[in-house]
């Protein structure tokens, strides 16, 4: 196997995209793009309370209205707590959810589902829905949800791993790894608290499913989902039917972002499809997107440092609480990947970390790339600039004095995993320096600090940075599989369980597979997550398709090769050991040579018939993560307190990239998306707990017009556990323009931003104060 990029033929090569062509014509099908005969339109209804009870609840009228087929509540739908949290069995996550309950714990909980002919019925059938609500006393701020005597959210008695629903604690951990007393070697003590706000992914497909039943009356799901099989899973677990009566199919998707790492939608149109006896089709509004789906969680962190004259940093004590909404998915693993994520970046000499994540009666948070990393960065990064000049030091020396080196470890990593103890780690590639090094040189760094020093006027610029890594996948928890089947032509079929949401997992699998094959990417006929036709793969999250997908094809690739040089050196009449396989030909040292056709023909038709098929799995024991070096370059005005981004530069280090035009597209929409975050978004709520800004008339995400000059210069290193070298790449993009931006403008105008988004009113107010 090639151990550098010199070497490779098709991986680290920048190919098209696989799907480029169906998608730039039209021609690709998204899950509302096929329409089985005799659908019903599925709508729901939601609750206008944060916190309430049902009392009673007449369907009735909504039964009666012409074309409705089908009205689902709590009284007809099966009572099985499950977790929406498409992650590995058994889910960290709690079990607190039903379809349908009697309890509505935020404005925009589902009360009732109705099937009809058409939209405009099932809109009227739930207009007809009479609820007789209890309203009861909601809390909205996280730091009040776990305080003695607020509301209970969850006081149902058969919810499961909830550590503490009297106090409304969903998720809860610490850990305190001491080299002595804390702070007593410091020569500067900081503490710091950071807010970060509520998100929404923003993806341009909405949430989409369609039910069906096949011939032999199975369910047959058609879901732009992130995770196929965890769909089959929880949809199975929430009706109490046997997985094998579900097929989940992921047709094309229109991003995800981890929104659709949720399993919510999916189990509620199969039980319409079961009510009704027909195909039924459930599209959220983009309203239903923003409210009643999921976001990113809100986040109050409290940092306290400690750091030496010389710069080592002696202690490092994060806190968090996360504010999960209403129901508890992903509580404990976001909140874990706050500190297992960011602290192993810098090898402090104390380290602590106490998290909790929280239920309120607001939207329900979730999965959203970065994933925790994105909120425990900020304030780790920010800090990082004022620790350094504590001690009158130059904020990028002051992290090269510090960070996490090759052949470096670090006591978090086997502390803190996802859910459960995580595994040692060493890290055998880092790039970091060289990212820090390509970075201050692309964005001109040290000549723009000296000149920013010296500047009047009410426009003042300023320059700042930010490190960062992430991992790839979940080690010794994800777990992906791959089969290849040879076809008379030499080409291959690819069958895989990974999700390709838009990010080209498909094309980025096709190419590790015909790496090791000898062809060309396009060779490899690409057929993925169909819960009856390919392999298991978790999904699309936690950065892993590469790294553990990828690795499972190249293993699956491996065995095919192996099996082909056999048929072939009876062909040749060689031994397999003197056998390459090259430009689509099994080749031989002595230079003679035969094309894949005539050894998938031979297998199949002549000598010891037989198909070249083979199967493998991977699961990994470490997770190596990708480095990056971002800066920011603004300009703030003093006088409304606007903030430009004037340019930015994301050095990144993934290892080797796969395709460096896929790698370098999937940096830059993640540094778009966070920057974004960091200047404009957030999803607010009036004093009852309703959304605002439910759309994008009032939710402002950057455009085209927004967005300003990106440049990410991609960096090679070689790492040993991943397939050619590869990490992960798709989320550490999102983690820096927080802090490189609120850097940056204390570079410029020397105030220190804590809670964003960065928007003019706050600079303002924050310029103000400081005068």
């Amino acid at each position: 196997m090639p151990d550098n990029k010199t070497a490779f033929k098709v991986v680290n090569q920048r190919v098209n995209k696989l799907d480029s062509l169906g998608l730039a014509c039209g021609t690709a099908e998204f899950a509302d793009d096929w329409n089985p005969p005799r659908m019903l339109i599925g709508r729901l209804l939601y609750s206008p309370h944060a916190h309430a009870r049902i009392k009673k609840i007449d369907t009735s009228a909504a039964e009666r209205v012409p074309g409705v087929a089908a009205v689902l509540t709590y009284k007809n739908t099966p009572r099985i707590r499950h977790t929406t949290a498409g992650q590995g069995f058994p889910e960290p996550s709690p079990y607190d959810s039903l379809i349908f309950d009697d309890k509505m714990r935020f404005a925009g909980d589902r009360v009732a589902a109705v099937a009809a002919e058409t939209a405009e019925a099932a809109q009227e059938a739930l207009s007809k829905i009479k609820v007789d609500y209890e309203v009861l006393p909601a809390v909205f701020d996280i730091l009040d949800a776990a305080k003695d005597g607020a509301p209970v959210i969850h006081d149902e008695d058969d919810a499961k791993n909830i550590p503490d629903a009297k106090h409304n604690i969903c998720a809860a951990y610490a850990l305190d790894i001491k080299d002595h007393e804390w702070y007593s070697t410091a020569d500067a003590v900081i503490e710091q608290t950071y807010k970060t706000q509520y998100a929404q992914h923003c993806a341009l497909e909405p949430h989409t499913v369609i039910a069906y039943f096949d011939a032999d009356g199975r369910i047959v799901l058609r879901s732009s989902t992130q995770v196929p099989f965890h769909v089959r899973r929880i949809v199975a677990q929430s009706l109490g039917i046997e997985v094998r009566r579900i097929r989940v199919i992921k047709p094309r998707i229109g991003g995800g972002f981890g929104s659709k790492q949720e399993v919510f939608l999916d189990q509620a149109c199969a039980a319409l499809l079961l009510a009704a006896k027909r195909p039924v089709k459930m599209e959220l509004s983009r309203k239903e997107v923003f409210v009643s789906s999921r976001t990113r969680h809100p986040a109050v962190i409290r940092l306290k440092t400690g750091v030496k004259k010389d710069g080592k940093i002696t202690d490092l004590d994060l806190a968090i609480t996360l504010g999960n909404g209403a129901y508890g998915a992903h509580a404990l693993t976001v909140m874990m990947c706050s500190g297992s994520h960011t602290m192993p970046l810098y090898q402090a000499q104390n380290n602590k970390f106490t998290g909790r994540t929280v239920y309120t009666n607001l939207p329900v948070a979730g999965a959203y790339r970065g994933y925790g990393a994105t909120q425990g960065f900020f304030a780790l990064e920010s800090q990082m600039d004022m620790m350094a000049e504590a001690i009158g030091m130059d904020p990028v020396e002051f992290r090269l004095k510090n960070y996490i080196k090759q052949g470096q470890g670090s006591p978090i990593f086997k502390a803190m995993g996802e859910g459960r103890e995580g595994v040692e780690q060493v890290m055998q590639s880092c790039g970091l320096e060289r990212c820090i090094e390509e970075g201050l040189k692309a964005s001109g760094w040290r000549e723009k600090r000296e000149l920013y020093k010296k500047q009047a006027g009410a426009k003042r610029r300023g320059i700042g940075c930010a490190c960062l890594m992430q991992g790839s996948g979940i080690p010794e928890v994800d777990m992906a599989s791959a089969t290849i089947k040879m076809n008379e032509d030499g080409s291959f079929n690819l069958l895989i369980g990974a999700a390709d949401l838009g990010t080209g997992s498909d094309t980025v699998l096709a190419q590790i597979a015909a790496e090791v094959l000898g062809v060309r990417h396009c060779d490899i006929l690409v057929y993925s997550s169909d819960t009856d036709l390919t392999p298991f793969d978790v999904g699309a999250y936690a950065s892993s398709t590469t790294f553990i997908s990828g690795n499972a094809v190249r293993k699956t690739a491996e065995n095919v090769k192996t099996m082909i040089l056999s048929v072939a050196a009876k062909i040749l009449n060689e031994k397999p050991e003197n056998l390459r396989l090259e430009g689509g030909r099994v080749v031989a040292a002595s230079g003679i040579s035969c094309p894949l056709s005539e050894v998938a023909n031979t297998s199949l038709y002549y000598h010891d018939q037989h198909q070249i098929i083979a199967s493998a799995s991977h699961t990994a024991t470490t997770s190596p993560p990708p480095f990056s070096a971002h800066c920011a370059e603004v300009e703030v005005d003093t006088e409304t307190g606007a903030v430009a981004v004037l340019n930015y530069v994301a050095a990144v280090e993934c290892g080797t990239a796969i395709n460096p035009a896929l790698a370098e597209g999937q940096n830059d929409g993640a540094v778009l998306n966070g920057l974004s975050f960091a200047l404009t978004e957030e999803l607010e709520f009036n004093a009852a707990g309703a959304a605002k800004n439910a759309g994008f008339r009032g939710y402002k995400i950057f455009g085209a017009y927004d967005t300003p000059p990106i440049k990410t210069i991609l960096l090679s290193t070689y790492e040993p556990a991943g397939p050619f070298g590869a990490k992960s790449v798709s989320e550490i993009g999102i983690n820096g323009p927080q802090p490189a931006l609120a850097n940056a403008i204390y570079n410029a105008v020397g105030v220190r931003l804590t809670e964003p988004p960065f928007t003019p009113d706050k600079v303002l107010a924050a310029i103000r104060a400081k005068r």
